[in-house]
């Protein structure tokens, strides 16, 4: 039997795929493994396991749960989901995120890092072998770009681990952001029905993308950039953390039970704001892109400011369509500024600066109404939860999308640290609106 899953359990009739060939797949893998590497390479000791904290893992952990991954979907992976056997003795129940529990990771009888080394190379290489072996292969095309997807979204995990646990910037970042200065203003856009969306035949998506489908929406204002530092400044400086008014019944709770009074890492010396980037303290950059701030914090500056968050189907009618057609039935764009890849005049992306830059920069950026940054810089809140699409049927990676519906808040745009492949209009994330730790920001909207 072959080693690849010869079926793919259908979603909606059609099969998960991918339009990437073998040998674009072989050197994504490459470059994200050599991303992989440089986040791990300077770690040591105690830094390898890090606090027990519930927003992060143990690093060393997590560098094998990637070779797991990888080894799981790539080779061992059977037709009707059976498994052959891993490289290593209780790879699974060690480095299964599904069995091995969040607070159990730090007590389990982990590998040492040299054999960690050992494992993510076997396993690369074996992959490579099977894509240069069967590059006709679709089963085995369609798992090695998701294999090469979340260890894309591992690297990002790994950049703010960095942040949380206060370890040095990676080694690949950049000292310093793209200037520009602020962005201010709206863009008028026209709402009325839109496909909301993946459409069949695009290409490698998720399961919650699937499929377009038709929304209708009233007219709407959206910021042309996001929040900035220097404009929350002036809420915090406002007490706005002190003003019950300003947040809902879960946020209040939230500011009260965590003591919130700024963002996260902001720290007030000599009377002004400054912030902790990684191991060090810096100026607050004002026009930069705000970050690490949560769903409340973002909602409770809305509200200040007499504005709201926007929806999922509000941003990507902004970056998907044009206002010759804002439904997007003649085919909504892959990115805002068309279908060119992000390039590092259009996008803040995949650690080539070490923070946000200002909201002005990446003028080629531009979605077709006028907003700028859409992608890159800084992930975006949305009004809405993370819920499924009509008609969603789970895709081989069961567990990717649907734990997670109803009680996580949608994000959209990407941020400093994602990767330009993983990217488009249609990509969803999503993360408890009470985290503040990852790389979000916000832009808001009236109606």
């Amino acid at each position: 039997m072959p080693e690849a899953a010869q079926t793919i359990a259908e979603t909606r009739g059609r099969q998960p795929s991918t339009r990437s060939t073998a040998r674009e797949l072989a050197q994504r893998l490459r470059a994200v493994r050599e991303r992989t590497l440089l986040l791990a390479s300077d770690l040591s000791g105690e830094q390898l396991l890090g606090p027990r904290l519930a927003i992060v893992n143990p690093p060393l952990w997590e560098f094998a749960h990637v070779a797991w991954f990888q080894e799981h979907w790539c080779l061992r992976y059977r037709a009707l989901g059976e498994l052959a056997p891993s490289l290593i003795e209780n790879g699974d129940p060690l480095y299964n995120s599904a069995i091995a529990a969040h607070d159990t990771r730090w007590d389990l009888p982990l590998l040492p890092f040299a054999a960690v080394q050992r494992y993510l190379a076997a396993v690369l290489e074996r992959v490579l072998e099977r894509l240069e072996r069967e590059p006709g292969n679709p089963a085995l095309r369609y798992f090695a770009e998701l294999a090469a997807a979340h260890e894309e979204m591992h690297c990002e995990a790994f950049t703010y681990t960095r942040q949380t646990l206060g370890y040095a910037p990676p080694r690949f970042a950049a000292p310093a952001a793209h200037t520009g200065g602020a962005w201010p203003g709206d863009v008028e856009v026209a709402g009325g029905e839109f496909l909301l969306g993946a459409r069949a035949g695009s290409g490698f998506v998720f399961d919650n993308e699937k499929w377009a489908h038709r929304v209708e929406l009233a007219p709407f204002s959206l910021a042309r950039a996001a929040v900035t530092n220097g404009e929350f400044a002036a809420f915090v400086d406002d007490r706005g953390y002190a003003r019950r008014e300003l947040w809902c019944d879960a946020g209040w709770q939230w500011r009260v039970n965590a003591a919130a009074r700024a963002p996260v890492y902001w720290v007030r010396q000599e009377g002004q704001w400054m912030q902790r980037v990684y191991d060090g303290i810096a100026p607050l950059a004002l026009h930069a892109a705000l970050i690490h701030v949560n769903w409340f914090e973002a909602d409770a500056w809305c509200r200040w400011t007499g504005r709201r968050l926007p929806s999922e189907a509000e941003w990507e009618q902004a970056a998907a369509t044009t206002p010759s057609d804002p439904a997007g039935t003649r085919g909504k764009r892959t990115y805002p500024w068309g279908e060119n890849a992000a390039d590092a005049d259009r996008a803040n992306l995949y650690g080539v600066c070490s923070a946000t830059s200002d909201v002005a920069a990446f003028a080629a950026g531009d979605s077709a109404w006028g907003c700028r940054q859409m992608l890159g810089n800084a992930w975006e809140w949305t009004a809405d939860w993370f819920n499924p699409y009509p008609g969603f049927v789970r895709d081989p990676y069961q567990e990717y999308s649907e734990p997670w519906f109803g009680n996580h808040k949608a994000l959209r745009g990407g941020c400093y640290a994602t990767s330009a492949s993983l990217l488009r209009n249609t990509w969803r994330n999503f993360y408890t609106p009470e985290r503040r730790d990852v790389f979000a920001g916000f832009r808001t909207c009236k109606a």
